[in-house]
């Protein structure tokens, strides 16, 4: 049996551990309020744009020939973009998206797909080196706070991989914010561009027909192939955000389960040293007794 001592040094380092559990929890919430605020301003911004692209496609006369559009007979290799983070201690947020990630890339071996990769974070970088993937690019160090130059240098190492035609097709697999208890994995397919953001319904030809013809200075098929490297750009500094602030949350949550579980633990620490301070004094009452009985 531990002696006293053994669990006050026990019990004073669970206590230190506590201490930086909790500090590490308000931290983790502060940077989820950043992120939520970021993420709501980013919302409408990817709204207009997407609008903005489908109102230029109804008034361009073809788009035919914007390699972003280009929709390939056969996809006979598929890049895979995990979004992971920089640092650990977040539960199962790095783990989820690893996970998924290699389970489809499981799946498309099935289908006889060749898989390449491109690493964004260090815990991404570092599961898939260890598994021994050959990577087409790695972005670290940003994860915490993602700016808009970071998203723009990840749209353009994929986009010229696809433009080349090295790739088919380019998924991103990433932890969409739902709550700070809820981190939803989702697998995104950023290029090809889907072609229904330049569909468009009834209703919107009837309101362009209310508002009449636009001169567009340059040509409309001349815009949109500037828009549509923007709109990646958009979709993956989206993604950033809602990775960043579900490693947040999942970060606050995961700390406070572990001050919660320290707490228990230095509970149950004290009772097993009052057993042992109680054991001891009990033992010396006996050998004082013994003593006494001896003598007499």
């Amino acid at each position: 049996m531990a002696s006293v001592q053994d669990y006050k040094r026990r019990i004073r380092s669970v206590r230190n551990t506590r201490k930086i559990t909790r500090a590490m929890e308000l931290v983790a919430a502060a940077k989820l309020r950043r992120a939520q605020t970021r993420i709501e301003a980013m919302r409408p911004y990817a709204d207009t744009m997407r609008e903005l692209i489908a109102g230029v496609g109804r008034a361009a006369g073809s788009v035919r020939g914007l390699p972003l559009l280009e929709q390939r007979e056969t996809t006979a290799t598929t890049l895979i973009v995990p979004l992971s983070g920089d640092r650990g201690l977040a539960g199962a947020f790095n783990a989820q998206v690893m996970r998924r990630a290699f389970a489809l890339d499981r799946r498309l071996a099935d289908e006889g797909q060749n898989v390449r990769w491109l690493a964004v974070g260090k815990k991404g970088r570092s599961t898939l080196t260890f598994r021994r993937r050959t990577l087409d690019g790695t972005f670290v160090g940003f994860t915490d706070a993602p700016a808009y130059s970071n998203a723009q240098a990840i749209a353009h190492r994929a986009a010229e991989l696809f433009v080349e035609g090295e790739v088919d097709r380019v998924v991103l697999v990433y932890n969409t914010f739902v709550s700070a208890l809820t981190q939803t994995v989702t697998e995104q397919e950023i290029l090809p561009i889907s072609a229904d953001i330049l569909e468009t319904d009834e209703e919107e030809r009837r309101d362009d027909a209310l508002r009449g013809d636009f001169i567009f200075e340059p040509e409309p098929e001349e815009i949109l192939e500037r828009l549509l490297p923007v709109y990646v750009e958009t979709q993956i500094y989206r993604a950033l955000l809602e990775s960043s602030a579900s490693e947040q949350g999942a970060r606050m949550t995961a700390m406070r389960n572990a001050s919660k579980n320290a707490g228990e633990l230095i509970d149950g620490l004290t009772l097993e040293m009052n057993r042992a301070r109680q054991a001891e004094i009990t033992q010396e009452i006996l050998e004082v007794v013994a003593g006494a009985d001896a003598l007499a």
